[in-house]
């Protein structure tokens, strides 16, 4: 499996901005095709049904999902032919490209245009990326999928929706990428990034110490800066406040911790959280599931 280096896929994921993110949702017969746009982005999720590419969608990386585990593995190289319901799939526009439905089937589709040229995910990302078990991988993320496109027939255009539905759109798109790259299906080396010597040292205090009270200007004063500036540069660099960041590392030590046995108790003290309730609410908002669940999942042989 290729490691990934958390900060410089923050860095790519955080310089991606979307001008416009237009979701439609498209019900297809069987045998039915929906040709896909060449040279645009464009991005699927299989509500339901199932479909497959034309020409196959039969190479890159396939995650095989344990829907009741949520346990990730990568099966060799061989990609997947047929995407079904919770799947999701990103198409750069490459090359033409249908897909065809193999039973009734829901697609939400969404165009993408990137505010800028984005190298990093341009250069490095295949044609094509498939993220199977999606719903799995990313709930939140799906569960917003599933809810992009028009509104209900008879309730007009809500205010405000082209700004919703590129937010939206901007979610789904870093999650798909996200999922791609960190269960071990991006190429070697992808992706890379300049490194900053000053947030090199804060990202490493970080993630030796995950359990200390990291505020703002404790971690400004380990990469040597103003507490304005560092906050600027973090965010610009990593692509998420601190605050967040920390929290990320806090809930992927969690994880480890409580698949090695350790209780909910110790790890929430140890991690640096006032209550068992208040780690709770944050390991559920980032996993979908409470510790003691977490904890109970049956270790993969």
């Amino acid at each position: 499996m290729t490691i990934i280096d958390p900060e410089a896929l923050s860095q790519v994921l955080g310089a991606i901005d979307l001008r416009v993110g237009v979701a439609r949702r498209e019900q297809l017969d069987a045998q039915d095709l929906l040709p896909l746009v060449p040279g645009e982005a464009t991005l699927v999720y299989v509500a339901d049904g199932a479909v497959r590419g034309i020409p196959p969608l039969d190479s890159g990386c396939r995650l095989d999902i344990d829907r009741e585990s949520h346990r990730v593995e990568v099966d060799g190289a061989q990609g997947t032919a047929v995407l079904r319901a919770g799947d999701a799939f990103l198409t750069l526009g490459r090359g033409p490209l249908a897909l065809a439905a193999d039973e009734t089937t829901t697609l939400i589709v969404v165009a993408l245009e990137l505010a800028q040229p984005t190298p990093a995910l341009n250069d490095a990302l295949p044609d094509y990326i498939t993220v199977t078990g999606f719903d799995v991988l990313e709930p939140a993320a799906a569960a917003l999928a599933e809810n992009m496109g028009p509104a209900p027939t008879g309730h007009g255009t809500r205010q405000g929706d082209p700004l919703i539905c590129r937010l939206m759109a901007t979610t789904v798109l870093l999650s798909v990428i996200r999922s791609w790259a960190e269960n071990g299906c991006a190429p070697e080396g992808w992706p890379h990034v300049r490194k900053d010597p000053f947030l090199d040292r804060v990202v490493e205090a970080i993630h030796q110490e995950p359990g200390r009270e990291w505020t703002v200007e404790r971690l400004a004063g380990v990469g040597a800066m103003s507490r304005s500036a560092f906050a600027e540069r973090f965010r610009s660099a990593i692509g998420r406040s601190p605050a967040d960041y920390v929290t990320e590392v806090r809930i992927d030590a969690a994880k480890r911790m409580l698949e090695a046995g350790r209780s909910v108790s110790e790890t929430s003290r140890e991690l640096g959280y006032a209550s068992d309730e208040g780690f709770s609410r944050a390991f559920r908002r980032r996993t979908g599931m409470n510790p003691s669940a977490w904890r109970r999942l049956p270790i993969p042989a």
